[in-house]
C-alpha cells in the first residue's frame, strides 16, 4: 500500500496559506489535517497514490537535480520507507531544496514520508539514473497496487 506523508509546521510568524501554498507547489495530497504541538501548529497533507509525486518529479527535472535527488533519496532510504527533508523557503517559491538538518530550514523544514511497496522502482521513476544530466530512460509511474 501507498502511503505519502508531508509534515511543515506553521510557525506563529507565518502565513498558513503561505505554508499550505509550499506544500501544493511540489505535492498534491488528498487529505490535510492540522495537528497543535504545544504553541506550534503542524500540517499534515497525506495522499495514497503516487500521482500526487507528479508535481515533485517535474520540478527536479525542470531543476536538473536528478543525480543529486537520487542520491539523497536512495541514502535515505530504510525498508520500504524513504523519507527526506526539504526548505520550506525554496518550495514557497517552487523550488526543491533538500536538507540534511532541520537548522537548514529556519522556519522549519517540510517532512516527506513514503512508504511504498518497491521504493527502488519509485527512485528508478523520480529520479533516473542521468548522463551528463540526460537521463537515460523515463519509466512509468510504478503501480499503487
Amino acid at each position: 500500500m501507498t502511503k505519502i506523508i508531508i509534515e511543515v509546521e506553521v510557525r506563529p510568524s507565518e502565513d498558513e496559506n503561505k505554508v499550505l501554498q509550499a506544500i501544493r507547489n511540489l505535492f498534491d495530497f488528498e487529505n490535510l489535517k492540522e495537528e497543535k504541538r504545544g504553541y506550534i501548529k503542524i500540517l499534515i497533507a497525506e495522499s495514497h497514490t503516487l500521482v500526487s509525486l507528479q508535481k515533485f518529479h517535474r520540478k527536479l527535472r525542470e531543476e536538473r537535480i536528478l543525480d543529486a535527488a537520487r542520491k539523497y533519496l536512495t541514502k535515505n532510504m530504510i525498508g520500504n520507507v524513504i523519507s527526506f527533508m526539504l526548505n520550506k523557503q525554496a518550495a514557497a517559491v517552487g523550488k526543491v531544496s533538500f536538507v540534511d538538518d532541520e537548522k537548514e530550514s529556519p522556519l522549519g523544514p517540510i517532512k516527506v514520508t513514503i512508504e511504498y511497496k518497491d521504493p527502488q522502482a519509485l527512485i528508478d521513476w523520480l529520479t533516473p539514473k542521468t548522463a551528463k544530466g540526460v537521463p537515460l530512460w523515463e519509466n512509468p509511474i510504478p503501480s499503487d497496487e
